[in-house]
Order: C-alpha cells, then structure tokens, then sequence
C-alpha cells in the first residue's frame, strides 16, 4: 500500500477551545475553507485542511498551534469539536499503531493529510491571500499575552472610567446600531499597548450549559498613550449587538455587558494581542485607512497618534487618508469629531449604502473614485493599508485595490505579494 497516499494515522490540525477568543481571524485566513464555527468553538475540517498553515501565524493566541495524531477512519468529527471544553488527551502511541497496522510503524503516526485547493473548492479570488502577516518595518515593539491562559497571571481587572454612544440618535437611528466609545483604566498594573492591537474581555456569569463565557475580542481605539495621554488606560469602540449576521434576533453577551457598564464598574480583561496590524512609525510614512462599522477603531487608534505627534511639532508630513462606510450617517461612529479634523490632515471619504433617496455607496465605490490619488500610494515603499470591519466588505476592498493598480498599468500580482511580503497591506475582518 502506498503510504503517502492512504495515511492510516494523520496529525489532525485542531483548536484549543480554553485559549481561542473567538476573534475569526483564522477562518478570514484560511484559503480553503476548512474553519468554521459556531456559537461556543471555531473547529477545523480534517477533511479539507491542506495544511497550508495560512492561520498559523496570525492567531494572535497561539490556540490555533494544536494537533493531535489520530487514526485515519476517526478523526475528531466537527460535531465533536464543538461540543469541546479543552482539547481531547494524545491517543497512547500503541493504541495508534494497533489501530493503523503494525506496517506503518512510527512514520505513519508523522504523516498529514494531504488536499489540494482545487479539490476544496477555493474561490477564483482570495482576498484573504494579499493580507500581511508580518508588520510594517518601522513598526514599534508590541506586547502580546500579558494577562490570560497561556500568561503566568490570568485576567487582569479595569476600571470603567468613560462610557459614551458615539453613533447619532436621529430620526433613522436605533438601538440596532448603538455604539460606545468605552474607556477602561488599569491603575498601576502594566498594561502597554499599540495602535493596531486589540484585547479582550471576560463577560461575568455562565452560558446555557453552565460554563463560564468566552473572552470576546475589541480592537484598541485609543494611542498607545492612553486615552487620556499619561494614564494607564484604553478606549474601545463596541457596538451592541442585538442580531446576529442573519438579522435574527441575538442578545450579544459581551457587547452588552460592555456597553451597559456605569463608571467605576470593573471588567475582567485578557491580552494584549497583535503583532502585525500594526501602524509604521516612520514619521513620513502614509497611512490608508479603510473600514466599516467599529473597524473604525484601530483607525481612530492610529489617527489620533498622529494628530498627537502633530499638535507636538513631530508630524513630519506622511498622508493620511481614510474610507469609512457605514449604512447611515447616524449610524458611523465618531461622524462629528471627524468632520472636525483638519483637512490638511486627514483625507476623509465617507460611503453611505442605506441613506434615503440616494443610491447604495460602498468603501470600494469610494476607493475607487479616488483611484488617482491611490495609484501612486500602492506603489510607495513609506505607504500601509489597513482593512478592518465586517468579513463581506474585505473582497470588494481587495478587488477595487487590483482594479486601480491594474487601470493604472501595475501588475496586481506583484504588486499584491509585495504589499504581503513587506507588510504593507493588512486585513482585519471578522
């Protein structure tokens, strides 16, 4: 029998349920489709994983970094994964080999399963392909782990000491689209963070089964300074969610218990996360911004530390430019201290796709009307681009990017590896 063929023992590619936080990114990079999830894990086809290892390195936990080696004819099924608290015990090296057949010995136990794409049914565009795993070259040092499973202290206590809607009460808006800016203090306990970088939050209580709630993940919306420059402190942007992707009704659990916190309420949080969404800290560095919703955050991350270096005399004249979309203008956040952003600053195009009377407008129809000043920043070495929001918008975005550098005479495809490979284009969607 050909061994490479029929592996009687392959190393199953799982998850570790006790340290993931849910925050998608390894289904966003998985080109092949064999991530998915649902309400409790995120779970991995045995079946259609071709071991690329595209989700190795961005999981900012490490939780995606597990196997197991399992007899061929009963791989963990995805039903069994979900219904995991931890990961099962490595099956007993005996046990393997009487299962596969003494024939195969111990090379057996190291052999992985092999697919193609093309068998896995991959789409003729990956978006997903183009993003960045490594961060711009003059990115500053970051911190990641701290505080949480795989840190020798677990989660670490905030205190709330800000709680803001940040999303207009006008005649079209509601609670479905309710979004705070919620600001959170660690008092003396080191808590150092980036622009780019996220952590997440441990909502109190139980779920349905009794099991203590997942950690849910919030991009930082505030500089690496704090909120308030000299404090100890963060600001996240969360918007309460109360429908799930389908529009049937959902009651969020963290979002809620984010966004109804009073000030001096305290939060338990781990983290931080991050390595690669990560802002240059060349001063002439530009600077391209895209998103939707609270994607916003890392954005308003990244625009206020600029505007702080420029207020103190250390601007030294790198574009910024941003594309912010949302359905409504009452439902952007942070509308009126964007307007209030000087001009020769920011570069703000805002696309609204549900506004009454006018037509549907996206980040990518705006991206595109702006092709000509976006031409000559793809092709800059000092030029980023940041995507972050929800998952449908990231192939539209990819797609305008290679529409523009190919109207322009760019080969996409160069062009595409080398923003990857130089850590110039970076994608966060969820």
């Amino acid at each position: 029998m050909d061994m490479a063929a029929a592996p009687a023992v392959i190393k199953q590619h799982l998850i570790d349920p006790e340290i993931c936080i849910r925050c998608n990114t390894c289904e966003t990079m998985c080109p092949v489709g064999a991530i998915t999830h649902d309400s409790a894990n995120y779970v991995v086809d045995a079946s259609l994983c071709n071991w690329c290892n595209a989700c190795i390195s961005p999981c900012p936990t490490g939780s995606i970094d597990n196997y197991r080696s399992m007899p061929l004819a009963r791989v963990y099924s995805l039903q069994e994964q979900f219904g995991w608290e931890s990961l099962p015990a490595e099956l007993p090296r005996e046990q393997l080999l009487a299962e596969a057949g003494a024939e195969f010995a111990a090379a057996a136990i190291d052999a992985a399963p092999q697919a193609s794409v093309a068998e896995a049914g991959a789409s003729p565009f990956d978006s997903a392909a183009y993003g960045a795993t490594l961060p711009p070259w003059s990115a500053a040092h970051p911190y990641t782990n701290l505080y949480g499973p795989r840190s020798a202290d677990k989660a670490i206590t905030a205190t709330v000491t800000g709680n803001f809607r940040v999303t207009e009460v006008g005649q079209t808006a509601g609670s479905d689209y309710d979004t705070h800016h919620i600001v959170l203090d660690f008092g003396t306990l080191p808590f150092p963070v980036l622009e780019g970088q996220s952590i997440a939050v441990v909502p109190p209580g139980t779920d349905e089964k009794g099991r203590a709630h997942h950690a849910r993940q919030y991009s930082i919306a505030s500089p690496r300074n704090g909120e308030r420059p000299g404090y100890n402190n963060l600001s996240l942007t969360i918007k309460r969610v109360l429908q799930d992707h389908s529009g049937q009704p959902v009651r969020g659990v963290a979002s809620n218990f984010m966004c109804d916190l009073k000030v001096g309420d305290t939060v338990q949080v781990i983290g931080p996360f991050g390595t690669s969404f990560l802002m240059p800290n060349h001063p002439k560095s530009h600077i391209v911004m895209i998103c939707t919703g609270t994607g916003s955050a890392p954005m308003r991350a990244m625009t206020e530390w600029r505007r702080r270096l420029r207020s103190s005399g250390k601007f030294e004249g790198g574009k910024l430019m941003l594309f912010f979309g949302a359905r409504t203008q009452e439902e952007l956040p942070y509308f009126g201290p964007l307007q209030s952003l000087p001009k020769d600053f920011i570069d703000t195009n805002f696309a609204f796709s549900r506004t009454p009377g006018a037509p549907k407008r996206y980040v990518q129809d705006a991206m595109r009307e702006r092709a000509a000043d976006l031409v000559p920043l793809l092709s800059d070495p000092n030029a980023c681009f940041y995507v972050c929001g929800l998952k449908a918008m990231e192939e539209g975005v990819v797609l305008a990017l290679r529409d523009v550098a190919q109207q322009a005479g760019l080969d996409w495809d160069s062009l595409g590896a080398a923003m990857k490979r130089e850590g110039r284009l970076h994608l966060e969607t969820y």
